[in-house]
């Protein structure tokens, strides 16, 4: 049963469309395999994601914050974990850095039952993005996994000059889609950054959460699947 009538839906992209933990972990393995890194110790390719996986966490918590720069972040996420390893060639850092963002948005790995919803939704709602993912990377995330046509507006935190959960980019999305507050409906997967930060920008939301157990939370919904939105929409 539809309570309301939303006519302009915010999706997040990574972890919500785009399969981020996928697309990076092929593209990591694909690296340690062109640099020889089992040579240096890296003999587990499983291991070697955790441990950046965790690091990466940590700073994109301290980005959104502002407490450091993204150009910091691309390296200091792979600097942190090469030195689990006693790593500690700065160009070969570097070199690893750049081939990751080069390589890893053009990996098409979607959620499962992504393309599916965004053609049932693109017919019925208009669809729009709000992302902290660095401006440049996301539009080919965008491009290489052939989902740029469904959505009218790309809100980015740089264009916005501020990060999700910040109420303004919330706001700053409802003004560049001329929609209303009541009209929106923000659907995302991390519940602090996607599903507060629209709730104190007084936006609906849809909690995705694969793992969802039932437990009650304050998101409007919550789908552990994206097929289920047609439950909702």
């Amino acid at each position: 049963m539809r309570l309301k009538v939303y006519k302009h839906l915010f999706f997040d992209l990574d972890h919500t469309l785009w399969d981020f933990d996928r697309n990076a972990e092929e593209t990591i393995l694909e690296l340690l395999e062109k640099y020889d890194l089992a040579e240096f110790g890296v003999t587990n390719g499983e291991a070697f994601i955790r441990h950046y996986q965790e690091k990466n966490e940590k700073l994109w918590t301290l980005y959104r914050a502002g407490k450091v720069k993204k150009e910091y972040l691309r390296v200091q996420r792979f600097r942190s974990t090469f030195k689990a390893y006693g790593i500690e060639d700065q160009e070969l850092i570097h070199e690893f850095a750049e081939d990751y963002i080069r390589i890893c948005p053009t990996k098409s790995h979607l959620i499962p039952n992504a393309i599916e919803i965004l053609d049932y939704l693109h017919e019925r709602y208009r669809l729009h993005l709000i992302t902290n993912g660095f401006e440049e990377v996301q539009y080919k995330k965008l491009k290489h996994s052939n989902i740029r046509h469904y959505f009218r507006e790309i809100i980015t935190s740089e264009k916005a000059h501020c990060k999700k959960p910040d109420q303004r980019i919330f706001d700053y999305a409802l003004r560049q889609t001329s929609a209303g507050k009541r009209e929106g409906l923000m659907i995302g997967d991390n519940f602090e950054v996607d599903i507060l930060g629209a709730q104190n920008a007084g936006i609906d939301q849809v909690y995705y959460h694969p793992e969802h157990n039932g437990q009650q939370n304050s998101a409007t919904y919550t789908i552990s699947g994206l097929d289920e939105l047609k439950g909702i929409l």
